[in-house]
């Protein structure tokens, strides 16, 4: 297998556009799968890795990290998986699999650091790519892969969160941001029975935010609606990758409340401790997630008809694909098909 050829498109330089190349992939061991690609999400965190912007990024570099396709090829100790099974493919490529977060289904925060999809290895962007089979996942008949292949980054990031924090019926829970991540967090939220607001700059936004099951729909910075929902959220999860008024964020939540931040990037921001203590309030985080709550995210999402809003693309149109994306104008996710 060692002289099989991957047919890619890849970044030779920083900032530069992808262009045809042809790599010969590792060999593939004994617990590997190899996968033709049908279907790549197009994540912003592909352009960060184009641009090298996390100084991580190794060219030639194969981007690509929202993976479907078919297995065409099993390693000798590969159980789990079939040839011919339809999987999908996120940002985690492997871990040590043996430290405490790894043996509970939390390889998202391994204690030795997970292994990225594209971090050192290539991805999803070519017809082929070699993997761990045991950080593949399996794609629910009731899930197209087109649909699926965004909750494989953009899907799993907003429902470990919601997962985790919402522990009851009725909660109230706000999502800050409706674009390609809180589209979905808007729907996981609804679907695990909580009365859901969407927040967002965006007046104009209110019918589509409805659309994707919130119940109740305020406008950020608008001081009447801002004071009126003062104290009410258990949690808050934010999508947005811009600064914001924290303050204001900390006075909508209730106590014991929670913000969340899920996207990126968010350089620093002040705490205001005394609502912090005397509401006993939280800030937390939260990367991706583990296996565990990636298989069932997708099972979560077949059952209750949960999908990304997506521009199908050919993947010869990927920098046309990339420029859009990076101008903000994806609606509100898209996806590479491969011929």
């Amino acid at each position: 297998m060692c002289n099989d050829k991957f047919n890619a498109y890849a970044v030779m330089e920083a900032g530069g556009k992808l262009v045809p190349w042809s790599y010969t992939p590792e060999a593939r061991g004994d617990w590997d799968i190899d996968v033709k690609i049908t279907h790549n999400g197009v994540c912003h965190t592909d352009l960060h890795m184009r641009d090298n912007d996390w100084d991580i990024s190794q060219f030639p570099l194969v981007a690509g990290h929202e993976v479907v396709g078919e297995i065409v090829g099993t390693g000798k100790l590969v159980k789990n998986l079939n040839i011919g099974d339809r999987v999908g493919l996120g940002w985690i490529r492997d871990s040590c699999r043996s430290c405490d977060h790894c043996l509970s289904g939390q390889e998202n925060i391994c204690r030795e650091g997970y292994t990225g999809l594209i971090v050192g290895h290539h991805g999803g962007f070519a017809d082929k790519v070699r993997v761990p089979a045991d950080f593949a996942y399996r794609i629910p008949d009731g899930l197209s892969s087109a649909a699926a292949a965004p909750l494989l980054c953009a899907g799993i990031t907003v429902y470990t969160p919601l997962r985790t924090h919402i522990d009851k019926l009725g909660m109230k829970v706000g999502v800050m941001g409706i674009g390609g991540l809180g589209h979905l967090a808007l729907q996981y939220a609804n679907a695990m029975g909580s009365e859901v607001t969407a927040f967002s700059t965006t007046k104009s936004k209110e019918e589509e935010a409805r659309s994707f099951g919130a119940h109740n729909f305020l406008q950020w910075g608008n001081e009447e609606e801002m004071a009126e929902a003062k104290g009410t959220f258990d949690l808050i999860v934010c999508t947005i990758s811009a600064d914001a008024d924290w303050n204001m964020a900390f006075d909508l939540l209730a106590n014991n409340g929670k913000l969340c931040f899920v996207g990126l990037p968010v350089s620093e921001m002040k705490v205001p401790l005394l609502p912090l203590i005397f509401g006993q309030k939280s800030v937390v985080g939260s990367i991706v997630g583990g296996r565990h709550f990636m298989q069932e995210m997708l099972n979560f999402s077949a059952v209750h008809g949960i999908e990304p809003q997506i521009e199908v693309m050919p993947i010869n149109e990927i920098n046309e694909a990339m420029d859009k994306v990076a101008a903000n104008k994806a609606r509100y996710r898209i996806v590479l098909e491969t011929a």
